[in-house]
């Protein structure tokens, strides 16, 4: 019998655009707090400060401004679940961009980048084509991506500052989600069960499929440990040592088939 067919999972346009907001203005309010001595201080994102990360997550955001100031793509060339594993061949491009930044006033630079997004984001439909540096995509599917890109840089802030800059719950949820069902996408099958309490379950990896009761392969962590292994920030083995992940089942290892974002 052939595998069952994945669903696309679908996210409600209207909290996905205030999550992005609404996580941006967490950023923007971290950043602005950080004293000089915060700001160059290296980053676990090669040589990059933490002053020009956190010009990147302007660069993150203004994407959607910057594209949608371009004309429309004439077909869609990209998915939601193509673009995390497609990311690492733009990673040269992203450094350049993003050394190239002025950041001399990150406050203004913040502040011109979310008035730009409402301006813009605002009376784009969901279904307009926007060119990104991966492919055309629709514009609902690239504010999820940016909702990944908000929520793992706000963890690469916070690692490196100590800022402890909240995460929006939607965008929370949304990057999980996508980084979730990225996996399951990669190493498709239902042998292992992996849950990401409160916000997803999928299945993956080739083998006998589970149908009732208590699955025999289980991975479960909680959400913040699973972004860190699921865009490369964190070692399979090390989280399972210090208990941040349980796994049960002779297929429950996922270090072959991590990370799905690099």
């Amino acid at each position: 019998m052939p595998p069952a067919k994945k669903r696309t999972r679908s996210y409600d346009s209207a909290k996905i655009r205030a999550a992005v907001l609404a996580q941006f203005g967490n950023v923007r309010d971290g950043v602005a707090a950080l004293t000089p001595e915060q700001l160059a201080r290296p980053t676990r994102l090669g040589e990059w400060t933490v002053r020009e990360l956190a010009a990147h997550v302007t660069m993150a955001l203004g994407a959607v401004a910057r594209n949608l100031d371009e004309p429309e793509p004439a077909k869609r060339e990209l998915t939601l679940l193509d673009w995390p594993l497609a990311t690492a061949t733009a990673s040269a491009r992203i450094d350049e961009d993003t050394r190239a930044i002025d950041t001399a006033d990150l406050p203004g630079l913040y502040g011109r980048t979310a008035a730009r997004y409402e301006e813009r984001a605002a009376g784009a439909a969901d279904e307009r084509l926007v060119q990104t540096r991966l492919g055309a995509m629709t514009l609902a599917d690239f504010l999820v991506t940016r909702t990944v890109e908000l929520v793992v840089h706000t963890d690469d802030l916070n690692a490196a500052t100590g800022a402890g800059i909240p995460y929006d719950r939607q965008a929370l949820a949304a990057c999980v989600r996508l980084l979730a069902d990225a996996l399951a996408a990669k190493a498709p099958g239902g042998a292992v069960e992996v849950r990401i309490p409160p916000y997803a379950v999928v299945q993956c990896v080739e083998g006998p499929r589970h149908t009732r009761g208590t699955p025999p392969n289980v991975v479960e962590t909680d959400p913040l440990t699973w972004i860190r292994l699921a865009t490369g920030r964190a070692e399979w083995a090390t989280e399972k040592e210090a208990a941040r992940v349980s796994a049960s089942g002779e297929r429950a290892d996922l270090s072959d088939v991590l990370p799905v974002l690099s």
